[in-house]
């Protein structure tokens, strides 16, 4: 009988989050990891009840291996983040994806569930990319799949690592930082992703995920100082500035990656509502992950201060 889910890009922020979910409502999981995955994230991901299966998507005969005797497959790998040797859109977001979907073919595989972005603003390679593998997966004959186009991760957005630096209250704004976005956090898309598999009117559908508040970079600012009491300091890159970040870039990783800066800048707005209906979720708030950061920040502050 067919009821192993299998999660493709499970160390990462996403899919550990994934992982984690399904093995906590009982759902056996299997987990695509590489011989170069941080071992303490295996460890996590194999104590609470996921089993780690090697492989790469670069590698189609591990792919095999990892489709076989699964009912589902959840794949939210990419190479934006987490890149490694050999790693780049065209192997991993493209090819690598695309020969995913036909090893879970070949399995018998019945629902995949792909984790893509929302829509943005001019072409670039990683969104072509994303494209390419919605186009094969709703084309490959598979019985069942969900694409999940979530918006901008707010734990990774809206983070020191890209300019948000909450613990010292500085922003890198881009453009005049009034473009809105229905940021969402990771652990909502992992609900939602979970979800998927059980939720028939989710089935055969592309779903936009997001926020069901629309806010623009400043607005986030607002929320920070109110719930801090902190003023914060703001550096603007340009619109113009990202374009020709975007436009002079070295590689198709750099290039996407000034370009989705540049789409924050624009703004990106999605009705969160047709996914919400499908899949009888509600987001978490943006206001509600700012107090929980804005409390630890504190606590720490208070650690550091006992010692």
């Amino acid at each position: 009988m067919r009821h192993v889910t299998t999660v493709v890009g499970a160390t990462g922020l996403l899919g550990s989050a994934i992982c984690e979910q399904l093995a906590a409502t009982g759902v056996p999981v299997r987990a695509l990891v590489r011989p170069t995955s941080e071992p303490a994230t295996v460890e996590r991901l194999a104590r609470s009840g996921v089993e780690p299966r090697q492989g790469d998507l670069k590698d189609p005969a591990s792919l095999e291996a990892a489709c076989e005797g699964a009912r589902a497959v959840i794949s939210t790998a990419s190479s934006t983040l987490s890149r490694q040797e050999g790693d780049s859109i065209q192997s991993v977001d493209l090819n690598g994806q695309r020969a995913l979907v036909k090893a879970a073919q070949r399995a018998g595989v019945e629902h995949f569930v792909f984790i893509s972005f929302a829509p943005l603003q001019g072409r670039f390679p990683l969104q072509d990319a994303k494209r390419a593998v919605e186009e094969a997966l709703m084309g490959s004959g598979l019985p069942r799949y969900t694409i999940l186009q979530p918006t901008y991760f707010t734990e990774v957005w809206l983070s020191p690592a890209l300019g948000f630096d909450y613990r010292n209250a500085r922003a890198r704004i881009f453009g005049t930082g009034h473009g809105r976005l229905n940021w969402i956090s990771v652990e909502d898309v992992a609900r939602f992703s979970v979800r998927a598999l059980t939720s028939p009117r989710a089935w055969n559908r592309v779903l936009e995920l997001g926020g069901e508040e629309a806010l623009s970079q400043l607005d986030v600012v607002r929320l920070f100082e109110q719930a801090s009491g902190r003023t914060w300091t703001l550096e603007h890159m340009s619109e113009q500035e990202l374009r020709e970040q975007s436009l002079g870039a070295s590689d198709s990783l750099q290039r996407s990656f000034a370009t989705l800066m540049l789409n924050v800048a624009l703004g990106a707005p999605i009705d969160p509502r047709p996914a919400m209906e499908a899949l009888s979720l509600r987001p978490s708030r943006l206001r509600d992950y700012v107090a929980r950061v804005v409390a630890e920040q504190s606590l720490s502050s208070r650690e550091s201060q006992l010692r």
